[in-house]
């Protein structure tokens, strides 16, 4: 399977009993062996929300227009539907592959209902060999930030996001519990595996989208270096117990339309420990002037002062003897004001909050059914706050 939706797989299937998928549709193709797969996933999302204070970058729902509260849609969760085509073959004693995906999306608000454009997120060749290692160059999941949505239990399901429909995806944990990895142009190596560590690093495209100072969308960037990305890990096993730790960082200079420049950092931990039926994760991470939904989001003042952000994730899961997967999330999302900016009546998120409770359960070895209840809460600055409710069901095919 390719190798990243196997590693999403991987991830949410934190929150099921059995795999979703261990491989796709294998095809042999001369010196080539061709692997077809993907998901296919649609929630219904039914939302209620409690407030309709305007607050700069809040995730969490609030009232339309009219006052109403409540809301509906029929959307792709967190993970979108998926395509892809990977290739791999041996020669010279050098393993190559390529992976080419597409992902289309199941809802659309237009009156005909089909011109949402598909999203393109993979387009990389790899090569290597176990002995040295492998380079990857092309577009992919970005290396910082990347476990941490992959672990993400909302992966197979819906998270934090919108009731209505039109979305590409939902957020799942994007912007309240973690930055999100994004899908960018790199030249990464990854090392060889040294009894269960492993590290990658890369040079990635900078010119990440953003919004500047949290209001005017940046239609050009003007950057002299690629981003650098990193991730060590360390994954064991032993008997019924087995679990992976892992430490990054990125490195960006971010020089905006308006002649900001600055340079922006993060770096995360995470864990992931599975004993039996039970699984326990938890997810830290920290920047300046990295924003805290996507690089460089609200990450400056208007005078181009930097602003810190934090935040996190705790999960735990439990299958039950139904090989239902019962999951608890808490995450959060932290973003401050910069020097000189004043509190009293600033609109700026100051922290977004979510709680998740969901059911996952594997009614074949393919098919999943999922039922999630999240409670989003946005705080402003300015000491005001909106607070949301969604509940979806639904189910994920994987093939």
């Amino acid at each position: 399977m390719n190798k990243n939706i196997k590693l999403a797989v991987a991830g949410a299937v934190l929150a099921m009993s059995a795999s979703a998928a261990n491989a796709g549709i294998i095809i042999p193709a001369g010196e080539w062996t061709l692997d077809v797969n993907g998901n296919v996933n649609a929630f219904a999302i039914m939302g209620k929300a409690k407030d309709s204070n305007t607050i700069d970058g809040g995730l969490a729902n609030k009232k339309d227009a009219t006052t109403e509260s409540n809301g509906q849609g029929i959307n792709t969760g967190l993970l979108p539907a998926w395509l892809g085509f990977t290739g791999t073959t041996r020669q010279n004693d050098t393993d190559v592959s390529f992976t080419i995906s597409m992902q289309p999306n199941v809802s659309d608000n237009a009156i005909s209902g089909d011109v949402k454009v598909p999203l393109f997120r993979q387009a990389n060749v790899t090569f290597g060999d176990k002995s040295w290692g492998s380079i990857k160059l092309g577009k992919d999941i970005g290396i910082f930030a990347s476990n941490a949505i992959l672990n993400d239990m909302t992966l197979l399901g819906v998270g934090a996001g919108a009731a209505g429909s039109g979305g590409s995806t939902t957020l799942g944990g994007i912007g309240s519990g973690y930055i999100y990895a994004g899908w960018k142009g790199q030249v990464a190596y990854t090392t060889p595996n040294f009894n269960g560590f492993t590290a990658t690093v890369g040079i990635v495209n900078p010119n990440q989208g953003i919004t500047e100072n949290g209001t005017t969308a940046v239609t050009g960037l003007y950057q002299d270096r690629f981003g650098l990305e990193g991730q060590a890990n360390y994954a064991f096993a032993a008997d019924n117990f087995s679990g992976k730790v892992w430490v990054g960082g990125a490195s960006y200079k971010v020089k905006t339309t308006s002649a900001i420049e600055y340079s922006a950092t993060a770096a995360d931990i995470g864990v992931n420990l599975n004993a039996g039926n039970v699984g326990l994760t938890g997810y830290y991470y920290t920047g300046e002037g990295a924003g805290s939904y996507m690089f460089h989001s609200r990450a400056v003042s208007s005078t181009g002062q930097k602003r810190d952000s934090d935040g996190g994730y705790l999960q735990a899961t439990y299958v039950l003897p139904t090989k239902t997967k019962v999951g608890l999330a808490y995450g959060v999302s932290k973003l401050d004001l910069a020097s000189g900016e004043v509190a009293a009546a600033n609109t700026l998120f100051k922290e977004n909050e979510r709680t998740t409770f969901g059911l996952y359960h594997p009614l074949t070895k393919h098919l999943n059914l999922v039922g999630e209840y999240n409670n989003v809460e946005s705080k402003a600055h300015a000491g005001t706050k909106n607070t949301s409710q969604t509940v979806s069901l639904g189910a994920i095919l994987f093939f």
